[in-house]
């Protein structure tokens, strides 16, 4: 954390991004100061544990097929407003371990000049990450599943890095370059390649389970403190179920909110083209929605085996769990096919839920965070540090926000995505954007188009994103809002982003063009 920002908590833990349930919480407030004033923390234990379980591309609609989740919610606190800086596999990772937006981390896509591992790893950015900050600290720390696009690939690598690379900061090393058909995938497990088949046993998620349950063990038997990263590659495309769970939910429709099949107003180029959706599209869209239920039951039930892990090595009530997912997807809302890369709710805003010592049971906060406030929340619980963009999340784990949060988020696009090595390569009718900032607060959405093009949505009379009013904005308004988009693109730091992310404009605005119209 650079100079002059929030003191750290002295005893300090992690916290776990997962789906899960009953965890023991322990009740209990400090008073810390934060980056925007003196605010109300939690007590932690000292070198909590922390998962944190990371899916692939989980929109907020597929919750209902999650009970752990549903339970933990109830066990924890609930964000209904966080969002991630791309909607974009590469770009939002990349933000998450580091706490960089996509204009500090230099990763805008998954592949090429602008991103993935290859620029990652190049620009010594995992040197700079909450697991190196963390192993310092002296936690053991394991990532399992996914890391970032291009690792561990033939097509769209890193030639010069040797498939059994493992990054600094990893205690424990389980990765899979290509995990999304979810069988028939090689694991770097700690610098030595193993192939998986087809067999039942070897369907990736589960394999994940088995060795999460493992690196519990070992860690609670050596009495150290750990991290444990759990990131599917469900419930991404080619949306592979496990076999047991194949065929469940049959006749199950995509969800029909009022956006479906449904332009907004005065839409940008990109999607203005769009037809209504075909019966075929709509079938497909039906499909893939069922499919990513189906998928998302095997992440569960991992959910599950993990917490009972926890119990059973009797460190449950020492751990943070967390779970969330790096950005959505859309399933036919705005007549489009199955996608994302859009900064439309369904595709930026998703699930972030944290249950653990000192977090309020069944509690939510409306404040406004996003994926870059991740690694300085897991740092400041380790007892360290590390300078990024974001702000710990501590001060909200008791429910509620401090008067002095940030009220905007934002996020920053590169398109439109043109390879088709990329795994996230989508035909236009999914919707592939030209390149865009926005920023989000919970009055509006604001974007700014590379080729000059805009949106602006009043979110509390068109929750849905329907209505692009920009026309209605006058020329001071347009550039009040373009002058505070430009300082979110422009800061670097914790202090110049914390001051960034207050705007000026917000609910003030949205009324003005609320009774103009």
């Amino acid at each position: 954390m650079p100079a002059g920002g929030k003191p750290r908590l002295a005893a300090a833990g992690l916290v776990c991004v997962c789906v899960c349930l009953c965890v023991s919480l322990v009740a209990g407030s400090s008073t810390a100061a934060a980056s925007g004033g003196a605010s109300t923390h939690p007590i932690a234990p000292e070198r909590p544990n922390i998962v944190f379980i990371l899916t692939d591309d989980l929109s907020m609609n597929l919750l209902r097929f999650m009970p752990h989740v549903q339970a933990l919610e109830q066990q924890g606190l609930t964000f209904n407003d966080y969002f991630v800086s791309d909607s974009l596999c590469c770009p939002s990772r990349s933000s998450i371990f580091t706490g960089e937006y996509p204009h500090d981390t230099g990763v805008f896509s998954n592949t090429g000049k602008l991103g993935g591992f290859r620029v990652f790893h190049e620009r010594g950015e995992e040197r700079h990450t909450f697991a190196v900050a963390l192993a310092r600290a002296g936690y053991r720390t394991a990532l399992m599943g996914k890391y970032l696009n291009g690792y561990l690939q033939k097509r769209g690598g890193d030639p010069d890095v040797p498939a059994t690379f493992v990054p600094e900061g990893w205690s424990e090393w389980d990765v899979a370059g290509w995990g999304y058909p979810e069988f028939d995938y090689t694991l770097n497990e700690n610098g030595t390649l193993h192939h998986y088949g087809h067999r039942p046993a070897d369907y990736l998620t589960d394999v994940l389970a088995r060795k999460g349950v493992q690196f519990i063990d070992s860690s609670a038997a050596a009495g150290k403190p750990f991290f444990l990263e759990l990131a599917t590659f469900a419930p991404h495309a080619p949306y592979v179920p496990a076999p047991r769970n194949a065929g469940d939910f049959p006749g199950l429709e995509a969800p029909r909110p009022p956006n479906f099949d449904v332009l907004p107003t005065h839409p940008p180029a990109w999607l203005a083209w769009r037809d209504p959706l075909t019966q075929t599209e709509i079938d497909t869209n039906d499909s893939v929605y069922r499919l990513r239920a189906q998928d998302v039951e095997s992440v569960d039930q991992m959910i599950g085996n993990i917490e009972g892990a926890l119990q059973a090595a009797g460190v449950a009530g020492d751990t943070y769990l967390v779970f969330s997912s790096d950005n959505g997807l859309h399933t036919g809302e705005y007549r489009l096919m199955p996608g994302k890369m859009t900064a439309f709710d369904t595709d930026i805003h998703v699930p972030l839920v944290i249950a653990g010592p000192g977090v309020r049971p069944g509690a939510t906060t409306n404040a406004m965070a996003e994926n870059v406030d991740l690694a300085d929340t897991f740092s400041e619980l380790g007892g360290t540090s590390l300078p990024g963009d974001g702000h710990s999340l501590l001060p909200l784990f008791g429910g509620g926000a401090p008067p002095d949060w940030r009220n905007t988020i934002l996020v920053e696009h590169r398109g439109p995505v043109l390879r088709p090595d990329d795994p996230d390569f989508q035909q236009p009718a999914s919707g592939n954007p030209t390149s865009y900032e926005a920023m989000r607060t919970a009055d509006f959405l604001y974007v700014e188009y590379k080729d000059r093009e805009r949106e602006f949505y009043d979110l509390r009379a068109d929750p849905f994103e329907l209505h692009n009013v920009v026309s209605q904005l006058t020329a001071p308004q347009l550039a009040q809002l373009h002058a505070e988009l430009l300082g979110l693109e422009r800061c670097h730091g914790a202090q110049e982003c914390w001051a960034a992310t207050h705007v000026d404009t917000g609910p003030a605005l949205a009324r003005q063009i609320r009774h103009r119209l």
